[in-house]
């Protein structure tokens, strides 16, 4: 029984660090400065929501303890998305709907970025049209952008070691310009 216990505690206190990890990639200001994603709260949550489907699919291919992480940071991110309606001053009335709205709304994403990246860059390109950038305008570059730093996102994901992630140390790639994702000047 204590070692349930412990091992439940420990998934906790690694998946809230695994969560500040996507945080704060999300967060990174070329996201929103060079890649065209709308710095808004609705922007935030779908670049939360594009990370956590990197690092969720990646502790679910893991094995072992990989796929009870997952959930475990599954729970954390709506947890997070709890605390940040409250505050955002959404009464306890509406937050079970818009809690369930959220959890479909990140499934799909998850989904349609599968999709996406299987089927191509013009299929992903129209999820990321729909999802990420549903609030904005972006150029036909910056979505290219943001389709080559998902892949390899993805593919540096992809390679960590599970030992690397229970580190919870940053795990994706650096998108600041001059790191290999964002197009040059004059590019199209």
């Amino acid at each position: 029984m204590m070692n349930w216990i412990r091992e439940r505690k420990q998934r906790r206190e690694l998946a809230t660090r695994l969560l500040e990890v996507v945080i704060d990639q999300a967060r990174r200001p070329a996201f929103y400065a060079t890649y065209g994603v709308p710095d808004t709260m609705l922007g935030r949550y779908e670049m939360v929501c594009l990370h956590a489907y990197v690092l969720l699919r990646r502790l679910k291919r893991i094995g072992g303890q990989g796929p009870r992480i997952a959930q475990t940071l599954h729970d954390q991110i709506f947890d997070d998305f709890d605390v940040a309606l409250r505050e955002a001053g959404l009464g306890d009335m509406g937050i079970g709907k818009r809690m369930k709205k959220l959890a479909r709304n990140l499934h799909g994403r998850i989904s349609a970025y599968e999709r996406g990246l299987a089927a191509g860059d013009e299929e992903m390109a129209a999820a990321l049209r729909r999802n990420l950038y549903a609030s904005a305008e972006p150029s036909d570059a910056e979505v290219a952008a943001m389709i080559a730093y998902v892949r390899r996102a993805r593919a540096e994901v992809d390679a960590c070691t599970p030992e690397t992630l229970w580190e919870a140390r940053s795990v994706f790639p650096d998108p600041e310009p001059g790191s290999g994702n964002v197009p040059q000047e004059g590019a199209a």
